[in-house]
């Protein structure tokens, strides 16, 4: 009896090892699904992995999403199998207005995907941030831009806020700062010409970084996320 046993045990681990080493042996992914969003021609900028996109592949037992998130360049790429996809923002998802169904529901772009891959995402935003110039002097950067309301419909929103955030990295955001300056949606006269600074203070560990990086983030009325300008470095 202990001998049967020790033989199916032997049989068992062996099945095991062969369904790991088949599995193991499964190719991986090489096809890189890439693109932008963009309003006409214009990139939209938004906050790093903030904004989720998802990717669906019928037909291979799997109906769950491949899920992943925009780059604040307003990018993204996802590494998949060749095949066909539909590409979706979730409900609710970024400082833009995103295509539904009738239902209400999100709609979706059907891909196809074969070897590298572009697919741009059209996106009405909200608001766009138009002509941001940055400058530093005397310990503060100042930056001057102008907003232009693009969704004037029914589905139209108010400014909450606009703000000046600086870092010491390439990461510029609410959440990843050295310092910033708002002025509420309410408080500006002409948005044709908004003016914000803020003063420069590094961390004491990097006294010796003689440049910070800047960028404008305009926050919507009921959106949680907001939209931003291009990251620029500056150097003083």
């Amino acid at each position: 009896m202990k001998n049967l046993f020790k033989h199916i045990t032997i049989a068992a681990l062996a099945g095991m090892l062969f369904l790991s080493c088949k599995k193991d042996n499964y190719e991986a992914p090489s096809s890189m699904l890439s693109g932008a969003l963009l309003y006409v021609k214009d990139t939209v900028f938004v906050e790093y992995d903030r904004v989720p996109y998802q990717l669906f592949q019928y037909g291979f037992g799997k109906v769950g999403p491949i899920g992943s998130s925009f780059k604040q360049d307003g990018t993204y790429s996802s590494l998949l199998f060749d095949g066909d996809y539909k590409f979706t923002i979730p409900g609710g998802q970024g400082p833009f207005r995103w295509k539904e169904l009738s239902a209400g529901t999100p709609d979706s772009i059907a891909v196809t995907v074969k070897g590298n891959t572009s697919l741009n995402i059209d996106v009405t935003p909200y608001y766009m941030i138009r002509g941001a110039q940055f400058n530093v002097s005397g310990g503060k950067t100042q930056a001057s831009f102008s907003i232009e309301k693009i969704i004037t419909d029914a589905d139209a929103k108010n400014v909450e806020r606009v703000t000046l955030y600086i870092n010491k990295t390439q990461f510029v955001s609410g959440a990843n700062n050295i310092g910033s300056a708002s002025i509420n949606g309410g408080d500006i006269s002409d948005p044709s010409s908004v003016n914000l600074e803020v003063n420069i203070e590094m961390p004491t560990n990097q006294a010796t970084q003689n440049y910070v990086f800047a960028r404008i983030g305009l926050k919507i009325e009921g959106i949680e996320d907001m939209i931003f300008s291009r990251i620029q470095r500056l150097d003083f």
